[in-house]
């Protein structure tokens, strides 16, 4: 009896530390990290390749598989760094995100480098060990002034949803979610970000340094005369249900001109609704 009793505590106590361990926001912390030291000693397409997901994507600029576009081009020239300043994962760690400035430079001189700011969502499926990477998407803008804040959060127990009974029950809710997003978008553009975007929520978009803060963003949304139409593609969330991404195309009007965009959400359950973390938007090249 003695034996079983302590069996079943080491058993308990392997488990707990296991969970703990896919639960740290420094998994994917590491994950991004480690990547970037790849991209520096194998260049960009074989540091990409050695992380991609299946069936991750990039968007050039419609979403295409993203193993494939970087098996089918040429060794990219240039120096590409990046610093993840912004984390979240689920607390089951099958899905987690990172975002942070990047410098791509492509010549000796700094007025070679190009400044901005990448989004990762990463994910681990039941057959895999680690984290893959399954979304890339960044934006360009002018050299930070100023450092950013670190912000990695552990996942907060509380605020997981409770089970469904409905197998693609965890599809369904961010779809709808997603779409009722874009179909409010259209009526108000703001009273839209004011209901579903987090208070600390982050705005990514071309030319500018990322918004931080509901507050921020509709004011940046109001001061530049944004105004979106979108369209969702895909949406995914972890099994713990506790956050979720979602992708896919808008046009937005900026003062006078409409532009074509792609965009990715991040989404975190609050405890009672479904809010937008983070998104960001990705000029379409014509």
């Amino acid at each position: 009896m003695k034996k079983i009793i302590t069996t079943t505590i080491i058993t308990a106590l392997f488990c707990g530390a296991a969970f703990a361990q896919k639960t740290e926001v420094k998994n994917v912390v590491d994950a991004e990290q480690a990547f970037n030291k790849t991209v520096a000693k194998k260049g960009i397409k074989e540091g990409f390749l050695s992380v991609l997901d299946d069936e991750g994507i990039v968007f050039r600029p419609k979403p295409v598989n993203a193993k494939d576009f970087y098996t089918n081009i040429d060794k990219q020239p240039g120096n590409l760094s990046w610093e993840p300043k912004f984390a979240r994962i689920s607390a089951n760690g099958d899905l987690a995100f990172s975002a942070g400035p990047y410098v791509y430079q492509n010549g000796a001189a700094d007025t070679d480098k190009v400044y901005g700011h990448y989004v990762s969502v990463w994910r681990k499926t039941p057959s895999d060990t680690k984290l893959k990477l399954l979304i890339d998407l960044g934006i360009q803008h002018p050299e930070p002034e100023q450092a950013e804040l670190v912000d990695f959060k552990e996942p907060d127990l509380s605020k997981v949803a409770p089970p469904s009974t409905d197998p693609f029950a965890s599809k369904k809710l961010i779809l709808y979610t997603d779409k009722t997003v874009n179909q409010s978008l259209p009526l108000s553009t703001l009273a839209t970000y004011k209901e579903f975007l987090s208070p600390e929520g982050h705005f990514y978009f071309p030319g500018f340094e990322p918004i931080v803060g509901r507050d921020k963003v509709l004011q940046f949304i109001n001061n530049e005369a944004i105004s979106v139409i979108a369209e969702t593609t895909s949406v995914g969330r972890a099994d713990s249900k506790d956050l979720a991404y979602s992708y896919g195309k808008a046009q937005i009007k900026k003062g006078t001109i409409t532009s074509d965009y792609n965009y990715v959400r991040i989404w975190e359950y609050s405890g009672d609704k479904w809010n937008i973390l983070l998104e960001v938007f990705s000029a379409i090249e014509k």
